[in-house]
């Protein structure tokens, strides 16, 4: 019985591992198009999870490890797209700019998948696209996302190339 028990919890150790590694490995959070404004200032990165778990943004820096001016998601879908904005009023406004804390990334959502679902013909509104839009009153060069994912921490960086 307790050849069993030791064989039983040595096995799911094993996997336990495996897991961790492959998450960690091939973290979830993947980004897509990058667009920005004439004067660098304002930028969107269109963002995804390709995991089977929701993914949340704790945290977003850029450049140098600073805080960004204003840092917004926006929610749209592949038919919709983004908007770059020097601000969120008015025509921002439409395409579902929220605070980043109100927000949770959900599964399968990665920005590959959408634009081969717009390729296809088969995107709907109902399908969910995230953007991630920070204004800066300087030129932006990276974006540091820092997210968790099923309880873990991951940092992303994000080259913003002019």
């Amino acid at each position: 019985m307790k050849k069993i028990t030791l064989i039983s919890a040595l096995i799911i150790a094993v996997i336990a591992i495996g897991l961790f590694s492959f998450i960690k490995w091939n973290p979830p959070l993947v980004s897509g198009t990058i667009s920005s404004s004439g004067d660098k200032q304002s930028v969107v990165i269109s963002i995804g999870n390709k995991g089977f778990s929701n993914v949340k943004i704790t945290g977003v820096l850029i450049n140098n490890n600073e805080e960004p001016l204003v840092k917004k998601i926006q929610l749209s879908n592949p038919l919709k797209g983004f908007i770059i904005a020097d601000d969120f009023d008015g025509e921002a406004r439409e395409y579902g700019i929220t605070n980043i804390e109100d927000v949770i990334i959900e599964p399968n959502t990665s920005p590959s998948s959408q634009l081969e679902k717009v390729n296809n013909g088969t995107a709907t509104e109902d399908d969910k696209s995230y953007g991630l839009s920070i204004i800066n009153d300087k030129e932006i060069n990276k974006v540091i996302i820092n997210y968790s994912y099923l309880g873990l921490s991951f940092e992303k960086n994000v080259p913003i190339n002019h």
